[in-house]
């Protein structure tokens, strides 16, 4: 009985300590670009943060796949929603700290055969990944 009791308290005591882990999502969450003064042909340079630095493995030069999940509504049969996490760019990163980086758009796709985009742009909440190739 009291081997029970000690096999028991055990497993509830590995239970209780063992973390949960949980795949972070890692985001641009801001956006800073120059004032435009109007002027004929201005290039308006933006910077991204990025949730992701050093500890991740970025270092400055690192290229960095953007993505936007785009969310629709089956309204017809299913009434499911679909989630599609497609890629709408490239960054690079310019500067990278323990947990967060600033970064640079290197490309964007704007080509005919890309899905169309309500925003045109990098925005804030779109999905990052490194760039494997």
């Amino acid at each position: 009985m009291k081997k029970i009791n000690l096999q028991f308290i055990l497993i509830l005591c590995l239970m209780f300590s063992t973390k949960i882990t949980k795949a972070k999502n890692y985001i641009i969450y801001s956006v800073v670009q120059d004032l435009p003064m109007g002027e004929d042909n201005e290039v308006i340079k933006k910077n991204y943060y990025i949730n992701m630095g050093n500890n991740h493995g970025l270092e400055k030069g690192s290229v960095l796949d953007v993505f936007r999940v785009i969310s629709r509504i089956d309204p017809y049969e299913t009434k499911k929603r679909y989630k599609y996490k497609v890629k709408i760019a490239e960054v690079k990163v310019l500067h990278a700290e323990d947990e967060s980086s600033i970064a640079t758009l290197l490309e964007i796709n704007n080509k005919a055969s890309a899905p169309l985009f309500e925003i045109p742009a990098l925005m804030i909440g779109d999905r990052v990944d490194v760039k494997i190739e």
